[in-house]
């Protein structure tokens, strides 16, 4: 039997998310600043992406840019920023922290995964800084997030398509393995074959700016059609 097969797509702006909705896309990630992948978007947009979407809204929960070891004031501003936005009326968060290490932080991460309760959280490609993926993904799954965007721990997701397959045969439908980065309509189709995930992840841009493609959108809608 064939799984439908979902997309969600990243938007940087209220734009791209109304685009995202219409082009049939299943799920938004809402955040700022492109140039840095994505950190927390302002409340204003939160509410304005509320107001025009009826599909789920994931938000980011990321400070700034750089990497994922954060301080003790930035944590803190982390639970604050997930304490307001929860009051908004969106469906998940997305975050991620590391340990200096590049272990998963799991004291921490799971302190956010509790405090965004009811709401399901997904752990974000700080993933692909990890040196061990294998117990990174145990450590994530202890955490309790209910999906992981990941490329795999290379830079784009065709480079890392075998490790993204381990991933998803080790989760064992414990936790969702979201392939994202680098992930376009032209290699989506080769890359389900081999990963067969439920989820893929993509900005849709294809122009240099920060507005996603709405034909991009559907192409990736209807290469994992059944």
């Amino acid at each position: 039997m064939f799984q439908n097969k979902k997309i969600e797509i990243a938007c940087f702006n209220l734009e791209s998310a109304i685009l995202a909705q219409k082009a049939g896309a299943d799920r938004v990630e809402l955040c700022a600043n492109v140039s840095v992948g994505g950190t927390t978007p302002s409340i204003e947009i939160i509410q304005q992406g509320r107001e025009h979407l009826t599909i789920d809204i994931y938000v980011m929960i990321r400070p700034r840019g750089g990497n994922f070891v954060y301080s003790e004031a930035e944590f803190q501003q982390m639970k604050s920023d997930i304490e307001n936005i929860k009051q908004l009326g969106v469906n998940g968060f997305v975050f991620g922290i590391l340990n200096e290490d590049k272990t998963i932080n799991i004291e921490q991460n799971k302190a956010l995964v509790e405090l965004a309760k009811p709401f399901p959280c997904s752990y974000h490609r700080a993933f692909d800084a990890v040196s061990n993926y294998e117990q990174a993904l145990e450590d994530v799954i202890a955490c309790r997030f209910s999906t992981l965007l990941t490329s795999g721990t290379f830079s784009n997701v065709m480079e890392g398509k075998e490790v993204l397959k381990k991933l998803v045969e080790q989760a064992k439908n414990r936790i969702e393995i979201m392939p994202g980065g680098g992930l376009r309509s032209t290699n989506i189709s080769e890359l389900n074959q081999i990963v067969n995930a439920n989820w893929y992840h993509s900005s849709a841009i294809t122009d240099g700016t920060e507005i996603a493609n709405s034909e991009e959108i559907v192409q990736l809608k209807n290469k994992v059609k059944p």
